[in-house]
């Protein structure tokens, strides 16, 4: 049977900025354990600590660049452009310049905050 979300929860994020998550689909809003499905709006200028999450991440870009950063290199990924990160590696999320960025991220299976492993700030 299918199963109606009605509004996402709103979830505490991590950074030196406020950021806002939206989860419709994930542990918190749906108890769906397999996959999460999250709207983030990130400030300009905000920033997360690394880290070394155990699922994979698939982000698209809606409005504005989402910089993801991992041990060897570093992407900017604009609006209508998406990446994968996979479980297991370090990676660092953050929004360069002033302007905000939005973006949907699918984690495989769901985020949880024990499953994140940031690092010490």
């Amino acid at each position: 049977m299918p199963i109606k979300i009605n509004r996402p929860t709103v979830i505490e994020a991590a950074g030196n900025k406020p950021k806002r998550i939206e989860e419709f689909i994930g542990f918190v809003n749906s108890k769906t354990s397999a996959l999460s499905i999250a709207r983030m709006v990130s400030p300009g200028g905000w920033a997360e600590p690394g880290q070394k999450p155990e699922f994979s991440e698939y982000t698209v870009v809606l409005r504005g660049v989402l910089r993801v950063k991992t041990k060897s290199e570093a992407f900017d990924v604009h609006a209508g452009e998406a990446i994968i990160t996979h479980a297991n590696e370090w990676v660092q999320y953050s929004t360069p310049g002033d302007d905000d960025a939005e973006y949907i991220a699918v984690c495989l299976p769901a985020f949880t905050p024990d499953k994140v492993h940031r690092d010490e700030e």
